[in-house]
């Protein structure tokens, strides 16, 4: 089993930066597929970014290519999403979530999510 918890959320302005952490813990040896997603009122589950652990490989939503940063820390077992120039249609809940490169390759899915962080951008 993996644990995945979200820090950092909060309220901001519009064009301001807010930087969320996800602290992986339990099984977390091998190669994973980290991803972060949001999901704002009313609204389905958005993909947001995901990071290949093992060779720090990226790849982007298009709402925030450009403007959001995913990176990861090995030795903490931590990914972070930097958001900058946000805009109100950033604000959502944020998750992340967790999947073994395998399971990941074989399904395109997650296995693990965490409880999400609340982000509010204010124009």
């Amino acid at each position: 089993q993996v644990q995945l918890v979200e820090s950092g959320g909060g309220l901001v302005q519009a064009g301001e930066s807010l930087t969320l952490s996800c602290a992986a813990s339990g099984r977390t040896a091998g190669d994973w597929i980290m991803g972060w997603f949001r999901q704002a009122p009313g609204k389905g589950r958005e993909f947001v970014g995901r990071i290949r652990w093992s060779d720090g490989d990226t790849h982007y939503g298009i709402s925030v290519k450009g403007r959001f940063t995913i990176a990861r820390d090995s030795a903490k077992n931590m990914v972070y999403l930097q958001m900058n120039s946000l805009k109100p249609e950033d604000t959502a809940v944020y998750y992340c979530a967790a999947a073994r490169e395998t399971y990941y390759v074989q399904r395109q899915q997650y296995e693990y999510w965490g409880q999400g962080t609340q982000v509010t951008v204010s124009a």
